[in-house]
């Protein structure tokens, strides 16, 4: 290695292993503030807290990588630049290229390196930090239960709520549970407007006192006639009240492991088995939901009737419109007739509702799962195209240092991920594809880094105002 390649590698690696040691430093206060109500007063040992800390740190990395690229590269080629160390490797006869080639191969190093740790070593430690979030939880169950997601409370009930408020979070808000019967088979869906959390003098249960709610439940059939006729059941509710059995939260185990899988704790060979078997999941959801749809509306019995009529040589009715049927009808049983169409019309509404909302949770499951592995790829390509807009851009403002060069760091990495959170969010929904979500950030770097490069390699500043100034004066004359 020539001695200008390794001066200039010691300079890039020394501003990088000290901007990602400081980077660590911050976001560990960070998440320490971020967790304070799971860590703080529950009576847990120094290691559990350090543990926990540590898990969270390679979950940092997507956030703390290309933000040190971008802080070293900006500082190494803007000291270089500031002590015309630049211009005098230029005037030997360097150029930029070759001036960066070391650090180029430097950032495949490094982009390799990340791919292993976002694939092999972030799902790896989540599902470790997750394990041990739900353990340190259940010395406080109010805690097992966080607001916007579900999750499991023992083996048969799956939770979800809004909100939580109150001094120990005990009062919920839009609670759905998810109940398994018997038969370990999701067939029960609890809604409630609120609920609340109470601990009785046995802690070994926990009272949850859903309000103003529906309970819907799918009817087990022992046959196809019987599940025609009986395929559902809904009940609305005031106050229903669930206990729930806390004895297994008792002893806990730090170092329990845990068997659930989620999108964060896969990598890419778990991920494409999984969106495959999602896709399928979702195909055969939406069919089983339509044929169910299909069946509640009678239409089946209907036309049995209707070729039983017809085998028997009965005489036909000249029925052109609903009217024309209920006025065959006495007076009584029309409303008869009316208040048990509005009452089926209502719960098929409802069903509907309820089934709108499970197919909007799986399509955005499924596209989470989609993001996710299309992001490990878009974040090993992103450390590489930042590299690119950073390094040019550090050399044009000609300042090392940690003043103007973090400064301009910052604006130009919040601009990246910013970018790609809104994208990612709005690609949950299907709005822009999951597939091409995490890439529009990196892609929408990639002509800012050719365009930096070309104006560095040449000599020519950012924006070219003599042009601009010609221009207007050409516009005056002509005006």
């Amino acid at each position: 290695m020539k001695i200008l390649d390794r001066y200039i590698l010691m300079q890039f690696l020394k501003n990088f292993l000290g901007t990602l040691s400081i980077l660590i430093l911050i976001f560990i206060f960070q998440t320490i503030w971020t967790y304070i109500d799971e860590l703080a007063g529950r009576g847990l040992e120094l290691w559990v807290i350090g543990k926990f800390l540590l898990l969270f740190i390679p979950q940092l990395i997507p956030i703390i990588l290309p933000l040190a690229v971008v802080v070293s590269s900006i500082m190494t080629f803007g000291a270089f630049a500031e002590y015309y160390e630049f211009a005098a490797m230029k005037a030997s006869g360097i150029s930029l290229m070759r001036i960066m080639r070391p650090l180029i191969i430097l950032m495949v190093i490094l982009s390799g390196i990340t791919f292993f740790l976002v694939n092999n070593v972030i799902p790896v430690a989540y599902r470790e930090a997750y394990t041990l979030r739900r353990n340190i939880a259940k010395v406080k169950p109010a805690m097992a239960i966080p607001e916007g997601i579900f999750s499991n409370i023992g083996d048969d009930i799956s939770i979800k709520v809004n909100n939580k408020h109150g001094e120990n979070d005990e009062f919920l808000e839009k609670v759905i549970i998810h109940k398994k019967t018997p038969d370990k088979v999701n067939r029960v869906v609890i809604n409630a407007e609120k609920g609340e959390l109470r601990s009785g003098n046995n802690n070994d249960f926990l009272q949850l006192i859903l309000e103003d709610g529906t309970y819907y439940e799918d009817i087990k059939a022992r046959n196809y006639a019987q599940q025609e006729r009986f395929p559902f059941a809904k009940v609305h509710f005031k106050k229903y009240i669930i206990n729930l059995d806390l004895s297994h939260l008792n002893n806990v185990d730090f170092n329990e492991k845990s068997d659930i899988t989620t999108y964060k704790m896969m990598n890419v060979g778990q991920l494409n088995y999984a969106i495959d078997s999602l896709k399928t999941d979702f195909k055969q959801n939406l069919t089983d939901q339509g044929n169910s749809m299909f069946r509640r509306t009678g239409i089946l019995n209907l036309s049995r009737t209707a070729e039983n009529e017809k085998s028997e040589n009965k005489e036909k009715l000249d029925v052109k419109s609903i009217n024309d049927l209920t006025n065959l009808l006495d007076d009584y049983k029309k409303i008869q007739v009316w208040d048990v169409a509005i009452s089926n019309n209502k719960s098929q509404f409802d069903n509907l509702e309820f089934r709108q909302s499970e197919v909007e949770y799986r399509y955005k499951l499924m596209n989470l799962h989609i993001i996710i592995l299309n992001d490990k790829f878009a974040l090993t390509v992103a450390c590489f195209v930042l590299f690119f807009v950073a390094a040019p851009l550090g050399a044009l403002i000609r300042k090392g240092g940690i003043g103007l060069p973090l400064v301009v760091a910052m604006f130009l990495f919040l601009s990246y991920h910013f970018i790609g959170m809104f994208i990612k969010n709005i690609a949950e929904n299907n709005t822009i594809s999951p597939v091409l979500a995490p890439w529009i950030s990196t892609l929408a770097m990639l002509p800012l880094g050719f365009y930096l490069t070309s104006r560095v390699a040449t000599d020519k500043p950012i924006f070219q105002f003599e042009r601009i100034s010609r221009l207007f004066n050409k516009l005056k004359k002509k005006k």
